[in-house]
């Protein structure tokens, strides 16, 4: 294997990017479909919406730690393109600017189009006689008495401000002096006001309150105000320093919590431009420069769009949202089948949100009353506000089962929500563990231990998704759930390698970060360079960053391997540069569910080897968690796994092609649209509605089924 330690960083510079540009490239995919007619309007609305959380939590994590490490180290120089965090930081600011912009236009057509159905988010000026009555009214009587507003001068210490959080800001005149005036607008009061009326009319909260701003203030003269976010650091992390001996691992994250609500602020949203003075004010008392402003006409917080739905009538609906669809429950699996049975039959492979998650639950609601079993493992890393999950492995526990769960605590923005399954968990009798200081535990396995004949087998779970049953519903994962004696006996060493903190073991047939994973992957990737032009590689993540791997890529390239990657999200390696990534293509596919599974394959034929994992390759995955691939044994599952390979590089409807500078373009256009998410929704609903897992004709699938027969035999010699 090449030991690239003394190369020069810059020979790599020109076919690499760096991954804050390349994940800022990926939310204006994300924007793109807002503006994509053909996608419903209230569904485009959700995606103006999704740009936005998503870049709130880029700001309070890429940009928070970026901001952390200019203060300590700005010679620490990003690997893939040489810039400092300083410089870094200038680009991002630099970039997000037009993407304001870019949301304030597409939200303005949006809501245009919405109005036609009688949908329209409305200002002030635009309410009629009646509708004023309604809100100032409402104000009054739901509002007013809720507002804590206070004044900043000598006597009145200017308040913490919480990071997303919704505030009025006024620049205020009294007889001898100017300060400032805040009112914090309380979380308790929805994002928006319903106006009464057949139609749905809605008015921001805080543009009534901003409107009042002159009668709160009322012994001052109001010379500017407008309402307005800041965005804190929420890079928190589990440091050593935090834990003393009497102190257990749970206590030390709820004083982490706590700590984020201090952290620097690294964006300033405006609702409106101010006066210099109350800009300069601000950006004195924030300690942030100017280029962190950003002045925008849409909302700042966009929740709010979820409920809405609940206002309109079922045949709007049907006109505004994607056609409901519900998973489906596989054919021939029923409550009342052993579950151990069909399993011990042969592997199953599940394949959400198209499948139901329900038959991985019944297998441990089985599991929790079946005399035989004598334990349940299980790595937990995200779960739902309401999960079934949880009450099934107290059941277990309660039942006398051993039940051991290892629960990451440090799962960015659920870790209250892992705190309070903790404590329930324990109550109930299961033992936890909460991994390691200095790893994550990101892994999503599960592992049913039982007697049979007096031996003990295993039945074992590995997915590309977590155990969250809501959003099992919204992105697209795998899960392998199998009694494979191989991989049972691997995970068995796994859960016990958890429990004594012995990362560092030499798996069978499990690739196991931070040690085995990675090396593993290397070594595939060099035994495709060994076959030049014979060679394949297909790769499906999230993100791409980790430059070992980027290198080993670009390396088989120049061999003559055939690559092909489909990530959704972050890449920081460029396709098509001269002398370094010509057989390189790759793939990005934004669309109604979010692409979610990790997939390794690599060769053809008899010799193709493939693994699901949870793991991207992005350094964090590869040497900073603890995170498990999983090969596919059975040909008919590696079948599956080649189709859904082939069907998302068809994809020509919402499928982009990242050209060599890093942008994207749409595939050109076809006779056959190749939409591979709602392929994938028409086979489903086909084989639910046959209960059947062959696939039956539909209007979709009559329309295009020929046609990707013949394309995917035109393309079947790059994987076999």
């Amino acid at each position: 294997m090449t030991d690239y330690s003394d190369i020069s960083n810059k020979i790599h510079y020109q076919y690499m990017q760096n991954r804050e540009l390349s994940w800022l490239r990926f939310n204006e995919r994300v924007l793109e479909e807002a503006q994509d007619t053909t996608v419903p309007l209230m569904e485009r609305l959700k995606f103006v919406s999704i740009f936005t959380s998503n870049l709130d939590e880029f700001f309070m994590i890429r940009v928070g730690s970026l901001y952390d490490l200019s203060q300590v180290d700005e010679l620490a120089l990003d690997n893939k393109t040489g810039l400092s965090p300083s410089e870094q930081l200038a680009l991002i600011y630099k970039s997000v600017a037009p993407l304001y912009s870019q949301k304030d236009k597409v939200y303005k057509q949006v809501n245009a189009e919405l109005n036609h159905y009688g949908i329209k988010a409305v200002n002030l000026s635009e309410l009629d006689e009646q509708e004023n009555k309604f809100v100032k009214k409402y104000y009054k009587e739901n509002i007013a008495e809720l507002l804590s507003p206070q004044i900043v001068d000598s006597h009145h210490p200017f308040p913490h401000l919480q990071s997303k959080s919704t505030y009025i800001v006024s620049y205020l005149q009294s007889d001898k002096n100017r300060l400032l005036g805040f009112i914090p607008i309380p979380k308790t009061l929805p994002e928006v006001v319903i106006m009464p009326g057949s139609s749905i009319r809605y008015i921001p909260t805080e543009q009534i309150i901003l409107d009042c701003v002159e009668s709160i203030f009322d012994m001052y003269h109001v010379i500017d105000k407008t309402y307005f976010c800041i965005t804190r650091n929420a890079d928190i992390t589990a440091d050593d320093d935090i834990f003393d001996e009497t102190q257990d691992f749970r206590s030390a994250m709820k004083k982490l919590l706590s700590k984020r609500k201090h952290l620097s602020i690294v964006r300033l949203e405006l609702g409106h431009k101010v006066c210099g003075p109350l800009e300069s004010l601000l950006l004195d008392r924030f300690f942030i420069k100017k280029n962190q402003v950003f002045v925008t006409k849409s909302p700042m917080k966009m929740s709010y769009v979820f409920s809405l739905q609940s206002q309109m009538s079922p045949s709007l609906r049907k006109l505004l949202y994607y056609p409901e669809f519900k998973p489906i429950q596989t054919a021939s699996i029923q409550d009342s089948d052993n579950m151990f049975r069909l399993i011990k039959r042969n592997d199953r492979l599940f394949s959400y949100p198209y499948e139901s998650m329900d038959f991985f639950l019944a297998l441990i609601r089985q599991a929790a009353v079946d005399p035989n079993v004598v334990s349940i493992k299980i790595t937990i890393y995200r779960l739902a506000q309401k999960a079934r999950l949880v009450e099934y492995l107290c059941a277990a526990a309660e039942n006398g089962k051993d039940v051991d769960v290892m629960i990451e605590l440090r799962a960015r923005f659920d870790e209250q929500n892992n705190i309070d399954w903790s404590e329930r968990l324990e109550e109930a009798g299961c033992r936890l563990t909460y991994g390691f200081d200095e790893y994550k535990v990101h892994s999503k396995v599960c592992q049913i231990t039982y007697k049979e004949r007096n031996s003990v087998r295993y039945i074992t779970q590995i997915a590309t998704g977590n155990y969250n049953e809501k959003t099992a519903e919204l992105y697209s994962d795998l899960s392998l759930i199998t009694a494979d004696r191989q991989i049972g006996e691997d995970a068995a060493a796994f859960f016990r390698n958890l429990s004594i903190g012995k990362l560092d073991y030499d798996y069978r047939w499990l690739l196991v970060s931070p040690f085995s994973l990675k090396p593993k992957v290397m070594e595939m990737i060099h035994n495709e360079i060994q076959k030049a032009n014979q060679g394949r590689i297909v790769m499906k993540l999230n993100s791409l960053t980790d430059k070992d791997i980027i290198i080993a890529l670009s390396e088989a390239s120049c061999a003559g391997v055939s690559i092909d990657l489909i990530i959704r999200g972050i890449c920081c390696i460029l396709p098509g540069v001269p002398g370094f990534t010509e057989n390189i293509r790759i793939t990005s596919i934004v669309g109604r569910f979010l692409e979610h599974s990790r997939i390794y394959s690599f060769g053809k034929g008899d010799t193709q080897q493939i693994y699901i994992s949870s793991a991207d390759m992005m350094t964090r995955n590869t040497t900073r968690r603890v995170e498990v691939a999983c090969p596919i044994f059975d040909p008919e599952l590696k079948v599956r796994i080649n189709r859904h390979l082939h069907l998302m590089l068809t994809d020509n409807v919402k499928a982009r092609i990242m050209l060599s500078n890093g942008l994207y373009e749409k595939k050109p256009e076809s006779d056959l649209r190749i939409d591979s998410q709602e392929y994938q929704i028409e086979e489903a609903a086909a084989a639910a509605q046959s209960r059947d897992v062959a696939v039956k004709d539909s209007k979709l699938t009559k329309k295009i089924k020929k046609g990707l027969h013949d394309f995917f035999a035109n393309l079947s010699n790059r994987f076999e």
